[in-house]
C-alpha cells in the first residue's frame, strides 16, 4: 500500500511528491515549521494526508516540553495548530485532524505534561490508522458502482499519496481492479501542477492498473466519442448541501459528464464534510503563485510581465453530483449532511 507518511525508529517521514515520478525521495520531518513548509510546497497533499501531517506536526512542536509550564505547552499547542492549520485553507482535513488533538489535549489538562504528549502523538497515529479503514470502506462501497468492465476518468490526485493509504478515488479504482474488474484508467494530466500526470499514474503503474494520460482540455472529446464511463474524483472540503470543492477542473468535468449523460461520484471520508458551511459559495478557495502556471519546473511557458490566474481548487455543484462515496454509504443527490454522525 503506497503511504505518502510513515514512522520509522520514532521520526516522521514523508515522501516528497514534488520530487515523483522521476525520484521517490524521503524526507524526515524534524518539527512543525518543516511540516508546515512541506505542506505548503505540496511535498506532502492532499486532503487526508494533511489532515494526518498536521496532527503528527502539533506533536513535533510540543516536543520540547519537559521544562515546560503548562501555561506555556497550552498556548504552544494553540499557537502551533493556528499555524499549521493556516497552510492551506481549502482542504477541512487539516482543521478537523487539529480539532481532534486539541480535544485530547483539552480532556486531559489535569495530566502531567509528558502523559498528555504520548496521547497526543498516540492521537494521530490513530488518526492516521482510521484514514487508512475509512479509505478502505470507500473502496469496498465505491466497487459496488462499477461494472465489470469499465473505463473511468479521474482528475488530480486521490489515492494513497493523498491519504493516509490507499486512496479514496483511486481507492475505489484499486479495489475494484482487486475483485477482478476489467478496469481501464483515463488520467487527466491535471495542471498546473499535474498531480494526474506525475502521481495518479505513478500510483496506478505501481498497482499495474491499464490506464492512459490525457490532457485536460481533451475530456469532453473523449467523452463525445464514448470513451468514458464514469468519472470519480476525490474531494478537499463538501458543504452541508453537498457542493464540492477539488482541484481546479473538476466543475468543468462536472458540466461535460452531466451533458453527456455520465456518472460522476466524488470519493472522500466524512472527516471531509464541512457541516458549518452550508454551501460551496462559503467554502473557502486557495489561491497559488501564478508562477505555477507559467512555469513548469523551470521551463517558462509564458511572458515574464504576463500575469496568471491561479486558484487552485474549484466547486462541483451538489445536483452535478451523482453520488457521494463515503466510508458509510453512497449517498445520493439531495444532499442533506446538516446531521450526519461523524
Amino acid at each position: 500500500m503506497i503511504k505518502p507518511l510513515f514512522i520509522d525508529d520514532g521520526q516522521i517521514k514523508i515522501v516528497d511528491q514534488t520530487k515523483l515520478p522521476g525520484d521517490y525521495k524521503i524526507i524526515t520531518i524534524k518539527d512543525h515549521l518543516e511540516m508546515a513548509e512541506a505542506i505548503k510546497r505540496l511535498s506532502i497533499r492532499g486532503a487526508p494526508a494533511i489532515g494526518i501531517a498536521a496532527a503528527y506536526g502539533l506533536t513535533l512542536g510540543l516536543k520540547d516540553h519537559k521544562n515546560w509550564s503548562k501555561e506555556m505547552f497550552f498556548r504552544r499547542l494553540n499557537e502551533t495548530a493556528g499555524f499549521l492549520n493556516a497552510t492551506r485553507p481549502t482542504a477541512v482535513n487539516l482543521s478537523w485532524a487539529l480539532a481532534q488533538m486539541k480535544e485530547v489535549a483539552e480532556k486531559n489538562r489535569a495530566r502531567p505534561l509528558e502523559t498528555i504528549w504520548k496521547m497526543l502523538w498516540e492521537k494521530a497515529g490513530e488518526i492516521h490508522v482510521d484514514d487508512i479503514k475509512r479509505c478502505q470502506k470507500i473502496g469496498t462501497l465505491g466497487n459496488t458502482l462499477i461494472p465489470e468492465k469499465a473505463s473511468i476518468l479521474t482528475h488530480c490526485n486521490a489515492g494513497g499519496l493523498a491519504t493516509g493509504g490507499l486512496g479514496t478515488a483511486l481507492g475505489v479504482i484499486i479495489t475494484a481492479h482487486k475483485m477482478g474488474k476489467s478496469i481501464n484508467v483515463i488520467v487527466d494530466e491535471t495542471r498546473p501542477l499535474l498531480q494526474g500526470a506525475r502521481l495518479t499514474a505513478w500510483e496506478l503503474e505501481q498497482e499495474n492498473i491499464h490506464h492512459e494520460i490525457c490532457t485536460d482540455n481533451a475530456a469532453g472529446f473523449l467523452m463525445q466519442r464514448g470513451k468514458v464511463d464514469m468519472v470519480i474524483t476525490g474531494a478537499d472540503r463538501i458543504a452541508a448541501n453537498g457542493d464540492a470543492a477539488n482541484k481546479i477542473g473538476t466543475y468543468s468535468l462536472a458540466v461535460l459528464a452531466k451533458y453527456h449523460q455520465i456518472p460522476l461520484y466524488i470519493a472522500a471520508p466524512k472527516s471531509t464534510i464541512d457541516k458549518s458551511i452550508q454551501n460551496g459559495e462559503d467554502i473557502p478557495i486557495e489561491y497559488r503563485s501564478e508562477l505555477e502556471v507559467k512555469y513548469i519546473q523551470d521551463f517558462q511557458l509564458a511572458p515574464e510581465k504576463t500575469r496568471g490566474i491561479t486558484p487552485a481548487f474549484d466547486i462541483t455543484p451538489a445536483h452535478l453530483i451523482s453520488g457521494i462515496i463515503s466510508e458509510d454509504s453512497v449517498y445520493q443527490y439531495p444532499y442533506n449532511f446538516i446531521d450526519l454522525k461523524d
